[in-house]
């Protein structure tokens, strides 16, 4: 038989319904966002107040789906089991102990300081209807929280990444700007594996180039009235259009760690054209004129990549890559950046916090007019050997470090010419002896910013031994040094810079010692990079044998046959370069830079006796340039840069080239648009 009982609980009476037998007593949880508590069993009773989620009372009466429950000490209410979002009840009925039941009543029904727990209906709600307090508060606005019995709510996609397209997303295949197969952003060829990835890049480099240099010419030829034997009219125009294909195959998606393999062939398609005013200084054969246009289709890159391990759950890795590839040494190609052929052992640790580098390259005959891999007349015997380290965040936050050594073995002791007939191998320089030689580059280099100045920074010592030099017809020990670097600093949109190159000079050609640096394959990117006179284009010596004081692309007067062909050369006069420069990011799209540098040898003894002719001073001039990179739709789809630089002779460069070559100057367009 039933009966009631008033428990005390502060200030406050509970009423509890109790069973005369021993059955459990019952209590519901609130699992909808609210639920009414209704005067009456009926959708249409008038609310009393709300019960949110997460609310437990005791229950006193069932009717139905309808459980009675106590709204405060005088009255109570009805709440109905009804069904709500996902699936779910807006109320679960669960049996529980005696104790508990008038517990949850307690803490239900007490504020903790003798009051009904009874709050204010929310902002919005019926005027005059009170909440029942509940702990935890849960913000309706959310996701509500999963339920232990919860449906499954998602399907499996066996293939995630054609997501997209399911849900009706469809974009035409020259679009790279979305899911686009071509793009490594969909797999492929998924009857061999489920993870193939294929990416094309197609890229347009297009080159106009007028300058005036030195252009040397035999006087049997026949040159303009009043010029001497050996200097001709100087106006060049070059015109270069490449057409890069890049092809890649990988395996893995490589959202956070590396592929497991990789496949790369890059073929260059080359069509130069060249214009000069002088014949024969485009090929041997004076009879051919003064105009040159070739092509070449070069490969540059064809490697594979395996990823041979991961050392760390931050996928620290080891892998090996064999064939063509492009390699540089330091960070701004001071010594060696060629693309030859070779295996490479490379990987990092602690996070990436550590990279190294273990390879051996060597490398290919080169086409004269293009610069490209000409993969069919094999590989020279030039071998590079090297090992370089990389620390990020040493010895300063947010600078990297590098120590390398390179070893560079050279046993071309065959004559060779290049595409134009001329001699590369040996220079045409002294007796004209072919010769080995072995030098060990050790070097440092460094990356990075100091605080808020930025500082890119290479250092190397270079020690070896030639068989044979042909100026002083004996074996030489090669003892030379090299540094270079780069400080800048950023205010808002204009970055400063200062530069420095020193490059040690020969002072003695016919002792027994080499002292005047060299690099193996050089690309320098400071004081302009390309855009510099100085570095950009190829200063002849003209008068004192057929090599260049300078190479196309590089800084150093290393008196060569040809910087891509010929062999390093350690007699030489050296460099001291000092510059400054800006860059000026006038908008998004549009950076606009200048450079002034000033040059001099660091010695003249070896042009002295190229040329038989003593030189008034070391200073070889000083270099001007400006340019501009702008991004109409500012990203990499579409460069163009242009520039103009002058070099105004110094003195020393005066008494090679005589007085009436004047400022030397260079203006190009180049344009380049990607896929």
């Amino acid at each position: 038989m039933a009966y009631r009982t008033t428990l005390a609980l502060g200030a406050t009476t509970v009423l509890v319904a109790a069973a005369a037998q021993a059955a459990p007593l019952q209590q519901l949880q609130v699992l909808a966002v609210t639920v009414p508590v209704r005067a009456e069993p009926s959708v249409r009773a008038l609310p009393l107040a709300e019960l949110s989620r997460g609310a437990v009372v005791a229950i006193l009466e069932q009717r139905g789906d309808w459980y009675k429950v106590a709204v405060d000490g005088q009255r109570a209410g009805w709440v109905q089991m009804a069904p709500a979002e996902y699936d779910e009840m807006t109320i679960e009925v669960f049996n529980a102990a005696a104790g508990a039941a008038v517990a949850a009543a307690a803490s239900a029904d007490d504020d903790g300081a003798g009051r009904p727990g009874i709050t204010p209906a929310r902002p919005g709600a019926t005027a005059g209807v009170p909440q029942l307090a509940v702990v935890p508060t849960i913000d309706p606005l959310q996701v509500p929280p999963p339920q232990a019995h919860l449906p499954r709510e998602s399907i499996s996609v066996p293939d995630r990444w054609r997501l997209m397209q399911t849900l009706g997303f469809k974009f035409p295949w020259y679009d790279p700007y979305n899911q686009n197969a071509l793009k490594a952003d969909l797999p492929v060829l998924q009857q061999y594996a489920p993870d193939l990835f294929f990416n094309l890049g197609v890229v347009s480099d297009s080159l106009l180039e007028l300058r005036r240099l030195p252009t040397p010419v035999s006087g049997q030829i026949g040159i303009a009235p009043g010029a001497n034997d050996i200097f001709g009219r100087g106006q060049q125009t070059i015109m270069v259009q490449n057409l890069i294909l890049n092809l890649g195959l990988s395996k893995g998606d490589t959202t956070f760690r590396p592929p497991d393999y990789e496949f790369r062939f890059v073929p260059v398609f080359n069509f130069n054209r060249v214009m000069v005013e002088e014949a024969g200084a485009l090929r041997i054969d004076p009879s051919l004129g003064k105009r040159r246009n070739d092509n070449f289709v070069g490969v540059q890159e064809l490697f594979a990549d395996i990823h041979l391990r991961n050392v760390s759950d931050r996928y620290d890795f080891d892998s090996l890559r064999v064939g063509v590839q492009p390699f540089t040494n330091d960070f701004r190609g001071f010594l060696f950046q060629d693309s030859p052929f070779g295996v490479r052992l490379f990987g990092n640790r602690d996070n990436n916090r550590w990279q190294y580098n273990i390879a051996a390259f060597a490398r290919f005959e080169k086409d004269s007019n293009s610069g490209l891999n000409a993969v069919g007349k094999g590989l020279r015997h030039d071998q590079i050997y090297l090992a370089n380290l990389y620390r990020q965040d040493w010895p300063f936050i947010g600078f990297t470090s590098q120590a390398s050594v390179v070893h560079n073995r050279n046993s071309e002791t065959e004559k060779a010419y290049d595409t134009n007939g001329f001699l590369v191998r040996p220079a045409f320089l002294g007796d004209l002896r072919s010769h080995r030689y072995h030098v060990t580059y050790l070097g440092y280099s460094g990356d990075g910013h100091i605080g808020a100045w930025n500082l890119a920074t290479s250092t190397y010592l270079a020690l070896g031994h030639n068989e044979h030099d042909p100026l002083a017809h004996t074996s030489q020990k090669i003892r030379a040094g090299f540094h270079a670097s780069e400080l800048s600093r950023d205010f808002s949109w204009i970055r400063a810079r200062a530069s420095l190159v020193l490059a040690s000079g020969d002072k003695d050609p016919y002792d027994n010692k080499s002292t005047g640096y060299d690099a193996i394959m050089e690309n320098p990117q400071i004081a302009g990079s390309d855009t510099s006179f100085s570095i950009r284009q190829n200063l002849p010596l003209i008068g004192g044998g057929g090599v260049a004081l300078s190479g196309r692309n590089g800084i150093l007067p290393s008196l060569r046959s040809s910087k891509d062909e010929g062999q390093s050369n350690f007699v030489n006069p050296g460099l001291a370069l000092i510059g400054v420069g800006a860059d000026l990011d006038l908008a998004p799209e549009l950076r606009v830079f200048g450079n002034v540098s000033y040059l001099r040898f660091m010695d003249t003894r070896v042009l002295e006796v190229l040329r038989a002719q003593a030189l008034p001073s070391k200073e070889m001039g000083i270099d001007f340039s400006a340019g501009m990179h702008w991004r109409p739709f500012y990203n990499q789809n579409v460069i163009i840069n242009s520039s103009v630089a002058a070099l105004r002779p110094g003195k020393a460069l005066k008494a090679l080239y005589g007085e009436k070559q004047g400022t030397l100057y260079s203006v190009l367009f180049n344009m380049v648009l990607s896929f």
